[in-house]
């Protein structure tokens, strides 16, 4: 039971770290980005090319999918994001929609359809014994790697200047330009950051979770869902919805297999049904 309860926080921790970039350009951008798993696999993609190909340590993989992931992101927000962030949520949808297609069909034709596969360095792999409960080390180390990124998310949201300028910017975008906030630099922050933090959960989640072009569209309702059952508002939020997630489809999958797949939107349901705007979210909020 504790081993069952350790492996869904870690799945749930990196369901956080996967969905945080999407919290952030959901809720403090108002822009729905259903390409956000399009940054999570070229996370993914690049510690597969840098491990498998030219040989280079899974601890340089990491900051390395990081900022790849960002970097693209800056470069896409700049040519492509940033002209729909006065557009509709419809036509937002059908464009990141669009991405999602475009990524997968890239994937494809670089990298191949097949089922990409790492080699953790050999600490991250087994599982070790505490006070008689089977942990896995990589699945320790993502949960050690993820609460250090909620928190210093958090900190950073609520406690900077930066986080202070992209809360004005959102709340009221002309007040904030009168104020000599540089809105549109904030916002390609803001997006550059959440792609990377996309790229870094590709990165970690490779090994777990597998890596395929369709990567993107598999694993896309798990975003929303963690969205919107933590809300947008705050980044506890989302935190707490991954943990509950994670462990329910763990357990599920467990001690129900043949209906393991039910039980997380099971959960999604009933949550939304009593907090309809998210666990911490204002009623009425965005």
């Amino acid at each position: 039971m504790l081993t069952i309860l350790f492996d869904g926080v870690a799945y749930g921790m990196l369901l956080f770290v996967l969905a945080c970039g999407l919290t952030v350009t959901l809720g403090l951008m108002n822009f729905i980005n259903l390409a956000h798993g399009a940054f999570a696999m070229t996370g993914g993609y690049v510690t597969v090319v840098m491990m498998n190909r030219y040989g280079i340590s899974f601890y340089w993989c990491l900051p390395a999918a990081f900022i790849v992931a960002a970097a693209v992101g800056a470069v896409l927000e700049r040519a492509l994001y940033r002209h729909l962030y006065g557009a509709d949520h419809l036509d937002q949808v059908l464009f990141s929609i669009g991405l999602v297609f475009m990524a997968v069909a890239a994937a494809d034709y670089f990298m191949g359809g097949q089922q990409q596969l790492i080699q953790l360095p050999p600490e991250l792999s087994g599982r070790m014994e505490i006070l008689g409960v089977g942990i896995g080390r990589y699945r320790l180390f993502i949960i050690v790697i993820c609460a250090m990124l909620a928190v210093g998310l958090q900190l950073i949201l609520a406690k900077t200047r930066f986080g202070s300028r992209l809360r004005a910017a959102v709340d009221d975008r002309r007040t904030a330009l009168g104020l000599g906030i540089n809105v549109s630099l904030v916002f390609a922050l803001t997006f550059a950051f959440g792609s990377g933090l996309a790229g870094l959960g590709g990165a970690l989640g490779t090994e777990l979770l597998g890596l395929d072009p369709n990567f993107p569209l598999k694993f896309m309702i798990y975003f929303l869902i963690v969205v919107a059952v933590g809300g947008t508002s705050t980044v506890t939020g989302p935190f707490l919805a991954s943990l509950m997630l994670g462990i329910a489809d763990v357990a599920g999958k467990y001690y129900v297999p043949e209906i393991g797949a039910f039980v997380i939107y099971a959960l999604m349901i009933v949550m939304l049904v009593l907090r309809p705007h998210g666990l911490f979210s204002r009623d009425g909020g965005r």
